[in-house]
């Protein structure tokens, strides 16, 4: 079982920046490709990002595109998503998801994914 805890949420005006970070209390975080899922009132959780077990292959929502980036460091068991030029239609509770897979096809569907966080807040205001 792998645990995984999000951290960084927090309210921002829109074009702010934000980071979040989720820690993994596995000692094989190599081996799991990670991704970001939000999750807005009366909406569907949608994919945000996912990177590759060694970081070297990343997928982003058009959304986000350009404004969000993923990053891993596997010395600490940590994925990030570093959140830039942050609109009100970014508000959501932010979830990180890992799912134990080295291969190379990034997946963007939350049902791929094993283990969840409990997710972070994130509100944009205007």
């Amino acid at each position: 079982q792998v645990r995984l805890v999000e951290s960084g949420g927090g309210l921002v005006q829109a074009g702010d920046s934000l980071r979040l970070s989720c820690a993994a209390s596995t000692v094989t975080f190599d081996f799991y490709t990670m991704g970001w899922f939000r999750q807005a009132p009366g909406k569907e959780r949608e994919f945000v990002a996912a990177i590759s077990w060694n970081g070297g292959i990343t997928l982003y929502a058009d959304s986000v595109k350009g404004r969000f980036t993923i990053s891993r460091d596997n010395n600490k068991n940590t994925e990030y998503l570093q959140m830039n030029s942050l609109k009100p239609e970014d508000t959501a509770v932010y979830y990180c998801a890992g799912d134990y897979y080295r291969g190379t096809r990034l997946k963007y569907l939350w049902r791929d994914y094993k283990y969840w966080g409990q997710g972070t807040q994130v509100t944009v205001s205007s």
